[in-house]
């Protein structure tokens, strides 16, 4: 298993390390990492505390760090109960004349914002919305591109103690309502005009129809484009230009477990959750995450590659507390031009703006593979320590690629978590080898095991990727009534007290993790359970695929393995390419994992927040009709698998 590791730290990188001196300061060694990780979860209170310390979070903590519940253990459990801390005072620290934003997008345009510049501007945006009424006990929503006006926007709303909710402007008007009508903002957030991948979209009728759509709105805020005709609803447009005027800037402190975020899931099956977070809980897991598992140091310039309504923005805004920078980047990160595809924005932009930390998809590396452009030979990457990829599992293959065509001295990390702990389970570090494959570490604080059917922690097979102890970025609740019952429902009948989280994973011997996908979507032909990212893959090993789904589908007694291929322009899908594919997937994972079935389509059908959808093309396959239209980019192309027919596949 050492041949698997494709990098590892120098001992001057790993002794200066952030995670090296958090470990010696605790009194532990920075080489026994196992040890750290137990301490970190048997004493959760000394733990987050001595987070809190290293980190330097402003606020006041309390005497209490954890106060546990006997009969509740996980679900009962709080941490700080008498702590009083706000989002924006940590995040906007620091000397004025530093750079806390670096701006740019599909186009070539850079700017760059100092702190004190973006204070001045959450200032005023800040008392625009107090003058509006917003108070702690509101909501304010945006619709909003990945812009500094939407981060000035969730930094007033936070400054107050209100809770901030926002969509992406590409979602359509059902999408957005079926997510912000429900949490009723009082103030909405909207661009009515973005550039996305060439193309300037204006959305001002659906901005309209959107607010109308929420009674709550009182005043609607544009940042960019002409204001909505307001065909009905009572609230006022204002200019984002001239909401507020120069005022100081206030911070609201507000209790640990405060609402400060209401994130959803993708809302496949049903209306999306409306998951809430609460202030401290985001502020302590991000800091960890950032300081002490990425390594983030004052003056960095941290970047992932996001729209506003995924996690991951929220995520990597929070870079901003460790007194590094930020990038923005807004538009789409690959541009199809007459000569071809045009993969240099996104990474034009980094260089400019001297990223040390690159977050990004293994859709987009395989992208990057797929049109033979390596970075490294374009681009200089001098600054560059770390690259993370989150939102699937990431192909062994993917981590040779990095290393050989983006940078060989720094850190990969695969990263698995996700919206309902804002945060994540696996993760990087910066004291271990990289494996091929291999989620490096469990994050500190977090008891993750993976266990099987009996309940029964397992190493070395495949079971139910789970947490054993609480931790302060758990959900406070689902928004709305039942939201509790909800909450529970969704990961603790399965385990009483115990959070299931739905990933199928695998533990190995070096404290490592596999992911091979969500239990959702596992395959169960022969009754044996495995995953789909072995699958995938083995697909991207050929260059004749550009995309792919994997699902099962019901035959009498037992399950069929279902394999719907988008070829490459002109390729078709013959008898001898179909053949190749089953002996790739034999080959890599196992017979079991071989397609019965092997479809050609014209799509494969993601989310709005870009994951595909394996478990809606199963339903209309089935005859079924998938709950939400709303939550899917292209919806349409479910038609294509509802007549997928047996008889015709490969």
């Amino acid at each position: 298993m050492h041949s698997d590791i494709v990098w590892q730290p120098a001992d001057s990188r790993f002794e200066d390390s952030n995670l090296a001196a958090f470990a010696r300061l605790n009194g532990f060694d920075p080489r026994d990492y196992d040890t750290l990780h137990r301490w970190s979860i048997a004493d959760k209170g000394s733990f987050w505390r001595a987070v809190w310390d290293f980190a330097g979070v402003t606020g006041t903590p309390g005497d209490v760090a954890f106060a546990e519940s006997e009969d509740r253990p996980m679900t009962g459990s709080s941490f700080f109960p008498d702590a009083r801390i706000n989002l924006t005072e940590n995040l906007l620290r620091g000397d004025d004349g530093a750079v806390a934003i670096h701006e740019a997008d599909e186009t070539g345009h850079r700017a760059e914002v100092t702190r004190g510049e973006l204070r001045t501007e959450v200032a005023r945006v800040a008392e625009g919305l107090r003058r509006a009424g917003v108070t702690r006990d509101d909501c304010v929503a945006g619709v909003l591109p990945n812009r500094t006006e939407a981060l000035v926007a969730l930094l007033a709303t936070a400054s107050l103690g209100a809770t901030w909710s926002s969509c992406s402007p590409d979602f359509g008007a059902v999408a957005i309502l079926d997510r912000l009508g429900q949490i009723r903002p009082k103030v909405l957030f909207a661009a009515t005009r973005y550039r996305y991948g060439g193309k300037d979209h204006d959305i001002a009728s659906r901005i309209a129809e959107i607010a109308a759509g929420m009674p709550s709105v009182e005043h609607v805020i544009v940042t960019s484009g002409s204001a909505p005709a307001r065909a009905s609803g009572n609230f006022e447009v204002h200019a984002y230009e001239n909401f507020g005027d120069d005022a100081p800037l206030f911070f609201e402190r507000v209790a640990f477990s405060h609402p400060l975020y209401v994130l959803y899931t993708s809302g496949t099956t049903g209306a999306p959750k409306a998951i809430v977070h609460s202030t401290g809980g985001v502020i302590l897991q991000h800091v960890k995450e950032h300081r002490l598992h990425g390594d983030v140091r004052p003056g960095d310039v941290v970047s992932w590659y996001t729209n506003t309504a995924w996690m991951m923005y929220h995520w990597l805004i929070s870079a901003l507390a460790c007194d590094a920078a930020i990038l923005l980047y807004d538009g789409a990160p690959i541009l199809k031009t007459p000569e071809g595809l045009d993969v240099t924005p996104l990474w034009k932009a980094c260089e400019a703006a001297g990223v040390t930390h690159f977050g990004t998809s293994p859709k987009y590396l395989a992208t990057l593979a797929d049109e033979g452009y390596h970075p490294a030979e374009h681009h200089d990457l001098s600054a560059l320590r770390s690259v993370l990829s989150a939102g699937a599992p990431v192909s062994p293959q993917q981590f040779d690629w990095v290393y050989d065509h983006i940078k060989r001295d720094m850190v990969f990390a695969s990263i698995s978590g996700g919206t309902e702990i804002i945060g994540c389970f696996l993760l990087g570090s910066p004291l271990h080898p990289v494996r091929r494959g291999h989620l490096t570490v469990k994050g500190l604080g977090l008891a993750v095991a993976v266990m099987d059917d009996r309940n029964a922690p397992v190493f070395g097979r495949q079971g139910d990727l789970v947490c054993t102890e609480p931790f302060p970025s758990m959900p406070l609740t689902f928004w709305g009534e039942g939201g509790t019952q909800r909450y529970h429902d969704t990961y603790f009948a399965h385990r009483r007290e115990i959070w299931t989280h739905g990933d199928i994973a695998e533990m190995t011997p070096y404290g490592s993790a596999v992911i091979y996908g969500r239990s959702d979507t596992t395959l169960k032909p022969g009754g044996v359970r495995i995953g789909t990212a072995e699958i995938y893959a083995a697909c991207e090993r050929f260059t004749e695929i550009e995309d792919c789904l994997v699902f099962g589908a019901p035959v009498p007694g037992d399950e069929e393995i279902v394999l719907c291929v988008k070829l490459k322009d002109s390729v078709a899908l013959s008898d001898t390419l179909a053949k190749n594919i089953r002996a790739m997937i034999r080959d890599l994972a196992s017979p079991r994992h071989v397609p019965h079935r092997i479809h050609q389509v014209g799509a494969i059908p993601y989310t709005l927040n870009g994951k595909r959808v394996e478990g809606a093309a199963r339903t209309v396959l089935e005859g079924g009709m998938v709950k939400n239209m709303g939550s899917l980019a292209n919806p349409e192309c479910l038609e294509e698998y509802r007549a997928l027919d047996r008889s015709k596949a490969a």
